[in-house]
């Protein structure tokens, strides 16, 4: 058995004989393993014992009637000690992504068309009957009854749109890209539990590249070293960058696809759809040179970085290329019926190719691999173009739209001439902790855009650009597509702010409607996410931001998170026991401290030119003790911790200098991002920064005190501060090896209390 649990066979799956003919007829014609490639200058690689699936996990059609085991499985793990009181019934005629629940006291039914959908109907049950919250993350189920309550009486719920997609391309870099199994498995059960059914699938999408590319020219040592390291993974997968926190071992890559394949084997198993990323055209370097016929086209450069080359795929090798990495992902993850792909992404280069043709030529190669399949594209700053369309069948395209709630006066059918698409949400980028989205906006849109008479809308696309944070924005946003009304934003906040900690209470409701009319309120029209904390930008008195591309000011006036904190601090003791109560009030606490840094920076600014040397001492220790309380609140939240982010990455090393270079792979996201020039020049430093303990002592806090002592001997000698070489200073951190803490420290509420006294209260909202 290997490391991650899944057995590596010797020999190629004999689930190729399966393939559709006009695949096997394109493989047939490009060079066998072992040999080399048409043109190709180098040796051929050593033959690689691919993975192999078995007949169980092969991703075939699914029967008339489904096992309701995995759907079972997933509620067992939700909800362990009330499982037993549930009845799940497959009832496939119900109709596409229906759900019925009834029943009484203690013996609850849920009937539903998939496994997935069963769970979307459990629910629903504790969000509107039991008054409980499983959310992501915390959850309230500590204070459910032995006994759960009865349905007053059968209700039955029907998808408003057929796709419910989740997770952005960037989501297993920010959210974390050396988690286990047991945390993707308890993702999906999340997604399922809120009504998803299409998610996407990254880890391990290396491998098919690592296997196909060998054919065509390339040594296993060469694809390592253009590989880069998990953490960089989805930007070189968008085409943005490669070799970045490598090189890769070929273990990890087998040990990654291992897991891949059982992520989505457990999609498969609830019903749902695992995404899996498609083949466009991403090549390494020489590729024109080793494969005779090949035109190849420079990208260019991405933040800094020079993007890898984009094979024509109006080439007569795209095909050949295309088919053999179909046919290596097929041996790994099975098949599906969506893929996802972006050509050109952020500015990439056209060169002398046709679009039109190109994208033809790309949905062709899926086509011939996987017959039907939907192409899911990215509504991002110019894409999909107007050209990219005109090359396809747009009926067998998706949009996934990131900037529905960005921007004002969209009309997405005239846009994109009418091809399905999915309204998403872009509320957090890198993984920024910041509390905040404009949660109004969606209610304002999503049903009016769906009854437009000729509406394209076919879907909500759930794509922050990091998960695990803003449990509010998740519940609701995925209501979006099961309520079959209006909903209003005032009464869904007071009914989260009931179920989330179990049961009705006057202060969490009252902290719930600060919340609401603060940082889930805040309006489109040039941002989607809440400003970030100064604490976490790099040093400068004149700064307003930490990502260069985050807003530069508040969204919302910073006295409703303050009040919330009061509130929260004052909901009955009998519900401060759950993980739901513990998590909101660490964060609150943690946003407000984080609004402060907003207004105690340009007291520190007027102190300095002021020459004013003791109020410039008192307020800069005042910022100090911030950060510290702020290190230890966050310590207390287990979903807060830098330690748990490096223990991981390492975990996945098998010496010493795997595992160093995989933590650098890990604080190098957090921090530099990239190389010097991309830190600097693309601006890239501290894109994903993040309020966590260990990260805010280690390295915000030494930043900050590096730079107040320069200032503090500038004014005491009269003289320019001196310069701080803050690249030098972030690198060396990310290559420390260093330990925090993966387990929380200190008492939440305490914590919590400590902050709300180091702040000055809040005016009457």
């Amino acid at each position: 058995m290997s490391r991650r649990g899944r057995r590596l066979p010797a020999t190629r799956p004999a689930a190729l004989a399966a393939l559709p003919a006009a695949l096997l007829a394109v493989i047939c014609a490009a060079p066998a393993p072992g040999a080399t490639a048409p043109g190709a200058g180098s040796p051929a690689p050593a033959a690689v014992a691919p993975l192999e699936r078995t007949s169980a996990d092969s991703g075939a059609p699914r029967a008339a009637t489904f096992d309701t085991a995995p759907a079972r499985a997933a509620l067992q793990r939700l909800l362990p000690r009330h499982a037993g009181q549930f009845t799940l019934v497959p009832d496939p005629g119900a109709g596409a992504d229906t759900f019925t629940v009834s029943g009484t006291a203690g013996a609850v039914t849920v009937r539903g068309s998939t496994g997935a959908t069963l769970l979307t109907g459990v629910g629903w049950y504790l969000q509107h009957v039991a008054g409980a919250d499983i959310g992501w993350p915390g959850d309230s189920i500590g204070t459910l009854p032995a006994r759960l309550p009865a349905v007053p009486a059968p209700v039955t719920r029907s998808a408003q749109v057929p796709h419910r997609y989740a997770l952005n391309d960037t989501d297993d870099g920010y959210s974390g890209p050396y988690r286990t199994f047991e945390e993707h498995q308890r993702q999906i059960d999340l997604l399922a539990l809120h009504g998803i059914n299409e998610v996407f699938v990254q880890v391990g999408a290396e491998y098919p590249y690592y296997r196909a590319l060998q054919r065509f020219g390339y040594s296993a040592e060469e694809m390592r070293q253009w590989i880069p390291g998990p953490g960089h993974q989805s930007w070189w997968l968008l085409q943005n960058l490669s070799g970045f926190g490598g090189p890769v071992s070929e273990r990890l890559m087998r040990e990654r696809a291992e897991l891949g394949g059982r992520i989505a084997d457990q999609l498969r198993g609830l019903g749902m759809t695992p995404v899996l990323p498609g083949y466009f055209g991403t090549v390494p370097p020489g590729f024109a040179a080793r494969n005779t016929g090949a035109a190849t086209v420079a990208q260019g450069d991405w933040a800094g970085f020079d993007r890898p080359d984009w094979l024509d795929p109006a080439s007569p090798v795209f095909a050949r290329l295309a088919a053999a990495y179909y046919a290596e992902q097929r041996a790994v993850f099975g098949d599906s019926t969506l893929y996802r792909m972006s050509p050109l992404h952020e500015g990439g280069q056209t060169g002398s190719v046709d679009v039109g043709a190109a994208a033809g030529a790309i949905q062709d190669a899926l086509h011939a691999a996987h017959p039907g399949a939907l192409w899911a594209v990215l509504g991002w700053q110019d894409d999909p173009t107007s050209e990219l369309l005109a090359g396809v069948d747009t009926s067998k395209l998706l949009i996934l739209d990131g900037l529905s709630d960005r921007y004002n006066r969209l009309d997405r059918e005239t846009r994109w001439g009418g091809t399905p698409y999915a309204m998403g949400t872009i509320y957090n980028f890198g993984g920024h902790t910041t509390i905040g989205a404009n949660t109004s906006v969606w209610l304002e849109r999503f049903g009016p855009w769906r009854a437009k008479s000729n509406s394209a809308l076919a879907g909500i696309a759930y794509l922050p650009e990091a998960t695990g944070t803003n449990p509010a924005a998740f519940d609701l946003f995925t209501d979006l597509a099961w309520e079959p009304g209006p909903i209003d934003h005032r009464a869904w906040f007071a009914g989260f702010a009931a179920r989330r900690y179990g049961r009705p209470d006057a202060e969490a409701a009252a902290a719930w409607e600060e919340l609401r009319k603060g940082p889930y309120s805040t309006s489109s029209g040039l941002w989607s996410e809440s400003q970030d904390s100064l604490f976490s930008a790099r040093p400068s008195l004149s700064a307003v931001g930490a990502a260069y591309w985050s807003p530069k000011s508040m969204r919302y006036p910073a006295g409703s998170v303050r009040r919330a904190l009061d509130h929260l601090l004052k909901v009955d003791p009998a519900l401060r026991g759950s993980s739901a109560y513990r998590f909101d009030l660490v964060d609150t606490a943690r946003q407000a401290l984080a609004n402060h840094s907003r207004v105690l920076l340009p007291r520190i600014k007027a102190a300095y030119e002021a020459k004013d040397l003791t109020r410039f001492r008192a307020l800069t220790a005042e910022w100090q003790d911030g950060m510290r309380l702020l290190d230890q609140v966050t310590g207390a939240d287990p979903n807060l911790l830098l330690g748990t982010w490096l223990s991981r990455a390492r975990s996945w090393g098998a010496d010493r200098a795997e595992q160093d270079r995989y933590e650098y792979d890990a604080r190098s996201l957090l921090s530099v991002w990239g190389r010097r020039s991309t830190s600097e020049g693309g601006f890239l430093h501290d894109y994903a920064n993040r309020e966590w303990s260990g990260l805010i002592s280690e390295l915000y806090a030494r930043r900050w005190s590096a730079h107040f002592a320069a200032l503090d001997e500038a004014l005491v000698r009269g003289a320019a501060p001196r310069e701080i070489d803050w690249h030098a200073f972030e690198e060396e951190w990310a290559r420390r090896t260093t330990r925090h803490p993966d387990r929380p420290v200190g008492d939440p509420y305490r914590l919590a209390t400590a902050v709300a006294a180091a702040l000055p209260a809040a005016p009457a909202g």
